[in-house]
């Protein structure tokens, strides 16, 4: 097999990956060519304001072929069809022919996430015999618990919560924040999330942890407050919802903001004290560089 990679713009990324794989290549995935950068623009939306294009300024497609495809053919014409440039390929290299469903397994092991709590994927089992349990594959949607800022969510949530709160997790992603505080004892739950696929992701791993709980687009947010509102998504997206986050925290309740790189943390706390300031957000605790910022309402 072979590997191509290939600098593909945001108008044609998508699609090139879309016509490549109809051609005949095994696998094609997008990543931000300017991740880690400055120049880097996470996707982000919030409801009503969803982005239209699901793509960044510049992309980078990771191809895998088979041995004998005639990959420069099947770009071309991709190309012709999208009536683009030939993207410029960055890397092309052989890779050795393994048991990839083995391999992912491997990198998806039983993970303690907090002192009570541990991720355990379908194919394993679960390390400690009265630990309690989130079964978790990876899939379409953010959040396998290996992530510093789901861990910092999660540890928030083992210590905090009482039993019986109702939690709102807002950008669920694949249910794990919202799944997890049901095991830890909270009462309703509820999550919402612009994608679709993460709703339905979120439900399916919610019936195949026997947990009950609700999952919503944006459109159908439940209208009420809750004693806990966590949110993980990315500092300038958070900001943006400051209003609608700070709008579902009941009186006396807490909200739990991570995704927040630490030289973000002051200009997020500063944009949520502007907004209302009878709920002061501290740094709660920082992992890896990210950190949770929580606070009660007074």
């Amino acid at each position: 097999m072979r590997e191509y990679k290939i600098l593909a713009d945001q108008r044609s990324a998508e699609e090139l990956s879309d016509l490549l794989l109809d051609a005949g290549a095994l696998s094609a995935s997008l990543e931000d060519a300017d991740a880690d950068s400055t120049d880097e623009q996470p996707l982000f939306g919030e409801p009503g304001l969803e982005p239209e294009t699901q793509a960044w300024p510049r992309s980078i497609i990771s191809v895998l072929t088979e041995d004998g495809f005639d990959f420069k053919a099947a770009l071309e014409t991709a190309c012709r069809d999208v009536k683009c440039d030939v993207p410029e390929l960055i890397e092309s290299s052989d890779v050795e022919d393994q048991d990839w469903v083995r391999i992912t397994q491997a990198q998806f092991q039983p993970a303690h996430v907090s002192p009570r709590l541990w991720i355990v994927p379908s194919w394993s089992e679960p390390p400690e015999k009265d630990a309690l349990v989130v079964r978790l594959d990876p899939g379409v949607a953010f959040g396998t618990g290996s992530h510093p800022t789901t861990r910092l969510c999660l540890n928030w949530l083992d210590d905090n919560l009482r039993g019986g709160e109702a939690v709102l997790d807002y950008g669920c992603g694949t249910g794990i924040l919202a799944i997890g505080a049901k095991k830890l004892g909270a009462g309703r739950v509820s999550g919402v999330d612009i994608d679709p696929q993460a709703v339905e992701a979120a439900r399916w791993n919610a019936q195949e942890n026997g947990v009950e709980a609700d999952f919503h687009l944006p459109s159908a947010t439940p209208e009420e407050r809750f004693p806990v509102v966590v949110a993980n998504i990315l500092a300038n997206p958070l900001k943006l919802l400051a209003p609608a986050l700070l709008g579902h925290v009941a009186p006396k309740g807490s909200l739990v903001l991570s995704g927040i790189l630490e030289r973000q943390a002051d200009e997020v706390i500063a944009a949520y004290r502007a907004a209302d300031p009878t709920l002061p957000l501290k740094l709660w605790r920082a992992e890896e560089g990210w950190v949770c910022l929580a606070g009660t309402r007074e």
